[in-house]
């Protein structure tokens, strides 16, 4: 995935001047909040400084794994959108994914803190005409009612900085909200999985259907231990090398999604669970089909499903009816 060069070119024009040991710094400070405070409800991204850094840092990787799941979940589901809202929007990474794989008409981000919705306005006036002309407004998912509707509403890394009893709430605002589509993305870690279940069962008992990645709606079969997760991978940038201490030109984000619909839609009818075995002459998958999960093994000389496998990734639908 190519993160858009004129965003990653605005975030770093305003780092320009700043130390980068102090930039490093407050990268390595928001690290340490996201991994032992979310959860609690805290303020995590305080300071113009800190909203600045978590772009520069957070931004692709997100942008990635949203316009992953919006294309998986509306390959499934046909349908039109034309209005997003952007349920904490952060600096509006997830809304720039949208505008890259949709063609909105309308643009809505939510957001509580001021630090960020500053700089998600000041980034937008480097996109398409629908982001510039992006409303923001100033929201707490939690506390604040949720008086705004859209044909798809996004969530994106924003339920794991929740407490469960708030996470219940702010999804039943959601999905009330969603018109058409609720989708969903969290970090792809056993957490971010079992907190995206619960919801997955919640909002099945309110109707949902889901359009994507599960193949069907009953209860997951993954082993207790194991978890459901996706990877994208993203460019980066020099900038971006340096402040995470990467040694390799790409970032690998692992995450989980989940996108609920109004309407029945028609699921895959296999979801590939891991990361294809490439092999001489045959290409081995671990898929999730309706009735069950399992590895298959596909052979040279059966050319259709061969190539498709090859060109496969984890996270990808594949056709494997004889």
């Amino acid at each position: 995935m190519e993160f858009p060069i004129g965003l990653r070119n605005a975030i770093e024009e305003k780092v320009i001047g700043l130390k980068q040991e102090n930039l490093k710094k407050t990268a390595q400070t928001i690290s340490e909040r996201y991994k032992n405070q979310s959860g609690d409800g805290k303020k995590l991204v305080a300071t113009e400084t800190e909203a600045l850094v978590y772009s520069l840092v957070r931004m692709p990787a997100t942008f990635g794994a949203v316009a992953d799941a919006i294309q998986y979940a509306v390959s499934r589901s046909q349908l039109q959108i034309d209005s997003l809202l952007d349920a904490g929007a952060g600096s509006g990474a997830a809304s720039w994914a949208a505008d890259y794989c949709l063609e909105l008409q309308s643009i809505t981000c939510l957001e509580r803190e001021m630090e960020m919705q500053k700089i998600g306005q000041e980034l937008m006036k480097e996109g398409s005409d629908i982001l510039k002309n992006t409303r923001w407004i100033t929201t707490d998912l939690v506390r604040d009612p949720l008086d705004y509707k859209a044909d798809l509403i996004i969530s994106s890394y924003v339920m794991n900085e929740m407490k469960e009893e708030d996470r219940m709430k702010v999804v039943k605002k959601l999905w009330e909200a969603a018109q058409k589509m609720l989708l969903i993305i969290e970090p792809g870690t056993p957490v971010g999985y079992k907190q995206l279940m619960n919801t997955r069962d919640l909002l099945i008992s309110y109707g949902a259907h889901i359009a994507a990645p599960c193949t069907h709606k009953a209860a997951c079969r993954l082993a207790k231990e194991d978890w459901c997760h996706f990877t994208t991978r993203i460019q980066r940038s020099k900038m971006h090398k340096l402040l995470k201490d990467g040694e390799v030109p790409y970032e690998d984000e692992k995450y989980i999604y989940m996108a609920f619909t109004r309407e029945a839609c028609t699921p895959a009818s296999a979801r590939i669970l891991r990361h294809p075995v490439i092999e001489k002459g045959q290409v081995t998958l671990e898929i999730c089909t309706e009735r069950e999960i399992k590895k298959v093994t596909i052979k040279k000389n059966d050319k259709e499903h061969f190539k498709a496998a090859r060109k496969s990734k984890c996270g990808d639908e594949i056709d494997l009816a004889r």
